[in-house]
C-alpha cells in the first residue's frame, strides 16, 4: 500500500458513516489519497463499552438531535436521505459482501449504494433480496458473491476484522486511521484525516 494510505472503518447501520461513504471517494482522489475501505461492526465495540444498543436510542434527546443533524448535512452535501423506519438495521451482510469486495474496484460503488438503499430508500440491506437487487444493478455476479460473503472464511474475516478494530480502539463509525496512527472520528472529521495525510501536524499528544 502506498503511504498515503487512508484506512476507512465504517458501519453500514451507522447514520454518520452514510455521509462519510457517499462523500470520501472524490475528497481522497483530490487530496491524493488512496482509501482502504475497511468494513466493521460496531455492535461487539458498543458491547465492549457497556452498551447493548445504539447510543442514539439508548439516549432518546441525542437521537432526536442526530437525526435533525443528519437531515441538516444531507441537504448540505446534496445527498437523498430519508430516517430509516428501523434503526439501526442489521449491516451483516452488506459487510460481509464489502469485505470480500474490499480491494476491488466496484467497493465504493456497492458502498455507496447500500447506503442510499438505507439511509435513502428506507430499504432492508439485511434482505438478501435487496442486497442481490445492488449487486445485479451494478452488474456484479450477485449470487457468486452472496455465496462468497456466506462463507466460513469471510464470515472470520469480519469477525476479526471487528476485533482488530476495538484492538486500535474505535468507539464509533466513521473513523479515518492514517499510517501513523492518527485516528480522526466522525464524518466531521473527515476533511481533517486528509489534511493529515497532506502534511498537517501537531505535536504528539502529552500525557496527562
Amino acid at each position: 500500500m502506498s503511504t498515503k494510505t487512508l484506512d476507512f472503518w465504517f458501519e453500514f447501520a451507522s447514520s454518520y458513516s452514510y455521509l462519510a461513504v457517499m462523500r470520501i471517494e472524490p475528497l481522497a482522489r483530490a487530496a491524493g489519497v488512496t482509501v482502504k475501505w475497511r468494513p466493521f461492526l460496531l455492535g461487539p465495540v458498543f458491547l465492549s463499552l457497556g452498551w447493548n444498543d445504539s447510543p442514539f436510542n439508548i439516549y432518546p434527546p441525542k437521537g432526536r438531535y442526530m437525526w435533525r443533524d443528519l437531515a441538516r448535512l444531507a441537504a448540505r452535501y446534496g445527498l437523498p436521505f430519508k430516517v430509516p423506519s428501523r434503526f439501526p438495521r442489521n449491516g451483516l451482510l452488506a459487510a460481509r459482501v464489502a469485505l470480500a469486495g474490499a480491494d476491488e474496484a466496484w467497493i465504493g460503488d456497492f458502498a455507496r449504494a447500500a447506503m442510499r438503499a438505507n439511509f435513502a430508500e428506507d430499504r432492508d440491506i439485511a434482505d438478501p433480496a435487496v442486497i442481490r437487487a445492488i449487486l445485479a444493478d451494478l452488474g456484479l455476479p450477485a449470487d457468486a458473491l452472496l455465496e462468497q460473503a456466506a462463507s466460513a472464511d469471510t464470515k472470520l474475516a469480519l469477525r476479526s476484522q471487528t476485533e482488530r478494530a476495538c484492538e486500535l480502539g474505535l468507539f464509533g463509525a466513521p473513523s479515518f486511521i492514517t499510517p501513523d496512527g492518527e485516528l480522526f472520528w466522525g464524518n466531521d472529521r473527515l476533511e481533517d484525516a486528509l489534511d493529515w495525510m497532506k502534511g498537517a501536524r501537531l505535536p504528539p499528544a502529552q500525557s496527562a
